[in-house]
Formats: C-alpha cells, sequence, structure tokens
C-alpha cells in the first residue's frame, strides 16, 4: 500500500509539491515525474563500465571492532573487461558487497593483503553466502604466505575449512559440493614486485609490507594504462615509495591518533602509540608519504569515520593528549578536502584511461 492510500484509508490527506528547479543531489530537477539528473553518489547497477575504465568501492575501511556504519577493510575493484577483484574481506564488510547486488559467480576472487581478521573476518560469509546464492564454482584465494608454512594462507584456508567442516559436509550433501572448495595461491611475501595474478589485461603485483610480523604485502593493480596501489596495513617503508610513484590512484591505511585510542578504546598511552605509530601509518606519515610520491589521488583508510575521530587525522585539536596534523588527504567516504586534495563520489570512484 502507498503511503498516499495509507493515509487515505487514515482519514488523512496529503499534498506533495515540488518547486520549479528544485535541487536534488547532484543537480537541478526541472520535472517532478521526470528523469533525475546525476547523483553523486552511486547506485550499484546503474553505471556501465567502459572497456578501459576502473570502478574501485569501498566496502569496508574502518577497525577491527566493526560498527554499524563502518566495516572492517574490503575494497572491491572491477574491471571493463568484466574481471572483478575483492580485496579484502574485513569483519562486516560482507554485508556491504552484498548489498551491491552483484551476482555471486562475479565474486569468487579473493586477494588478501595478510591475515588479521580484520581483513579477512567475513570470509565465511562470502564463502558461504555464494554458495546458497548460486555460485557455480568455489573461492579462488591469493595471498602471501608466512614465516612459517602455518602461518601462510594455504594454512589458514585449511584451518578455516575445518572449523567449518559440519557447514561444508551437509551443503555438499543437500546443495552442491563444488561451490564449497577454496583453491589457494600462496605466492612468497619476501619477492618485490612480483605478478601474482594477470589476466586478461589484469595485472596484480605485490611487495613486502610491514605490518607486526612475516607476512604482510601491499599490491600494485594494473589494467589499461592505469595503477592503482593498496597498502593493506603497513608502517612507512622503503618498497613503498619505490613501487607506489606513478600511480592514478592510492589507498594508503592512516591510523588513528594515539589520543584517540587513550579517549575511545581505553587504551594505556604507551600501546595507543605503538598501534598508531609502530606498525601502521600515522596521518602525518600518510601526508609525508602522498606528498613524495605523488599519486593524483589518495584516499586514506583505516579508522573510525566518525565526528569525534575523523578530523583528527589532519587537524590540530584542542583535546586530551596530543593531536597529529597532516596537510593532505582524502577520505572515499569522507569527501571534504583538505590542501590538495579533491572531493570524491561517496564509496565509488572510477578511472578511466587517457
Amino acid at each position: 500500500m502507498s503511503v498516499r492510500n495509507l493515509l487515505s484509508v487514515l482519514g488523512l490527506s496529503l499534498i506533495v509539491s515540488v518547486p520549479p528547479g528544485a535541487w536534488s543531489a547532484g543537480g537541478v530537477v526541472k520535472d517532478p515525474a521526470g528523469v533525475a539528473p546525476d547523483r553523486y553518489v552511486y547506485y550499484p547497477g546503474t553505471e556501465a563500465l567502459a572497456r578501459e575504465e576502473i570502478r574501485l568501492t569501498a566496502c569496508g575501511t574502518g577497525m577491527p571492532a566493526s560498527r554499524h556504519g563502518q566495516a572492517a577493510a574490503c575494497f572491491l575493484a572491477e574491471f571493463g573487461n568484466g574481471d572483478k577483484l575483492i580485496f579484502d574481506i574485513g569483519t562486516g564488510s560482507m554485508e556491504n558487497l552484498a548489498a551491491y547486488m552483484i551476482p555471486y559467480e562475479y565474486l569468487d576472487k579473493l586477494i588478501l593483503s595478510h591475515l588479521h581478521t580484520d581483513h579477512m573476518g567475513d570470509l565465511d560469509a562470502l564463502w558461504a553466502g555464494g554458495w546458497t546464492a548460486g555460485r557455480p564454482n568455489g573461492l579462488k584465494v591469493w595471498g602471501p604466505a608466512g614465516l612459517h608454512p602455518e602461518l601462510g594462507t594455504r594454512a589458514a584456508m585449511e584451518g578455516f575449512l575445518k572449523f567449518v567442516a559440519w557447514d561444508k559436509e551437509t551443503r555438499s550433501f543437500q546443495i552442491t559440493p563444488e561451490p564449497g572448495e577454496i583453491e589457494v595461491v600462496e605466492f612468497d611475501y619476501t619477492i618485490e614486485n612480483q605478478v601474482i595474478y594477470e589476466e586478461d589485461g589484469v595485472v596484480v603485483k605485490s611487495f613486502p609490507a610491514i605490518h607486526t610480523g612475516d607476512g604482510p604485502v601491499s599490491y600494485v593493480i594494473e589494467y589499461a594504462g592505469m595503477k592503482v596501489v593498496f597498502s593493506g596495513d603497513t608502517a612507512p617503508n622503503k618498497w613503498f615509495i619505490k613501487y607506489g610513484t606513478n600511480a592514478d590512484l592510492v589507498i594508503h591505511e592512516a591510523f588513528m591518533v594515539p589520543a584517540d585510542f587513550v579517549d575511545w578504546y581505553n587504551q594505556p598511552p604507551q600501546l595507543a602509540w605503538r598501534a598508531c605509530c609502530a606498525f601502521h601509518t600515522s596521518g602525518q606519515a600518510f601526508g609525508k608519504i602522498m606528498n613524495t610520491i605523488q599519486p593524483k589521488q589518495a584516499v586514506a583508510y583505516h579508522f573510525l569515520n566518525e565526528e569525534a575521530t575523523r578530523y583528527n587525522l589532519y587537524q590540530a585539536q584542542p583535546a586530551r593528549g596530543r593531536r597529529n596534523r597532516v596537510g593532505a588527504r582524502c577520505s572515499a567516504t569522507s569527501p571534504t578536502p583538505a590542501t590538495g586534495c579533491r572531493p570524491t563520489k561517496p564509496r565509488m570512484r572510477r578511472w578511466t584511461s587517457t
């Protein structure tokens, strides 16, 4: 029942009028019954990709403690050749990825930067969700080895399948077994600029990252003359400067300032500093890296995107503890630009080769 009909039943009347030339999100609405203008938000399935384009969507940009409004790390890369790659699948991100209504048969390639749960915690939802939603084949997962075999991606996926053994056995019997399989491509995390994926013009290369232990990597994605760099989790390092140059887009973490961890996570100051600045990248360091490698566009992620925390990455705020300041920052989910950045479409950005 429509709102108008419901109000009629209740004995109420509803009059809706749109003044001439009323503004909507993205332009002027000239006809209340016509086609709306282009919006600055993206509705899945409403924009075709040309052959030489890339669409990148942030499915999660937050922290291990995912929140209703912000999942942990996950980025979907869609290419004009039809290929789709998921970079990380952090806790809570599958809800956003599923909301795009992309058939699961196209969401079967997962590339992990490392094995922390805020980067792979929704693997179960991708695995089972695709199985029950009609994905005809198993998942294919790329990820780094570890210092020891039991710390690598292959061991992690084998352990996951043991964890879901009952689920896998019953679905295999009642539905079909093929979608429950996981094919693993594990590679040496110490090799610089190695090709770990190459198909129909899409090339993904890895290089080492520095984050809590041996294993994490960063990625370079190349397609149609364009270059995108995804840091995963890392402290500032020489490899990112070396391989992150000449990029059309850089997605790099910018962790919350130590005082925010003290205020909002109740952490002791020494641990708050270590989390921000020892095995992650601070807002100050993010700004320095971007000023050094000069990407055409940069996106900062891996912080709580909330009123109390988002601006402390680049503005000095009078609050408990010391605040960092960074001169240039762009966030896909917070389009207010700082020096040297331009606003972007919320959650989505498309690049075209020239």
